[in-house]
């Protein structure tokens, strides 16, 4: 059973930026497919950001692109979220999850989720 654990969140104001990082006691990130997503309250969990093992290659949601950035940190054992100019919709829980399917780019049916952290952007 794979633990993921997210860090970072906290509350920002428009513009700034934050960091996430999802680690795991495992050393399982580059040999599984990591994925980021997010749930606004009142609406569904949407995919963010996930990166294919094994190589840098990453694939973005739209309304991400250009301002986030997923990157995977071997010597912390993480697979981080740079996230920059934040916005109000940025408002979220963010969550880190993985799979070993190697199938990339991969928006659903990951296998191992974290808890969860929370990211409020104020205008």
């Amino acid at each position: 059973q794979v633990q993921l654990v997210e860090s970072g969140g906290g509350s920002v104001q428009a513009g700034n930026s934050l960091r996430l990082s999802c680690t795991t006691a495992e050393r399982i990130f580059s040999s599984y497919v990591v994925g980021w997503f997010r749930q606004a309250p009142g609406k569904e969990r949407e995919f963010v950001a996930a990166m294919r093992r094994g190589g840098p290659f990453a694939d973005y949601a739209d309304s991400v692109k250009g301002r986030f950035a997923i990157s995977r940190d071997n010597t912390k054992n993480s697979v981080d979220l740079q996230m920059n100019s934040l916005k109000p919709e940025d408002t979220a829980v963010y969550y880190c999850a993985a799979t070993s399917s190697p199938v990339f780019p991969r928006r659903y049916g990951y296998d191992y989720w974290g808890q969860g952290t929370q990211v409020t952007v104020s205008s």
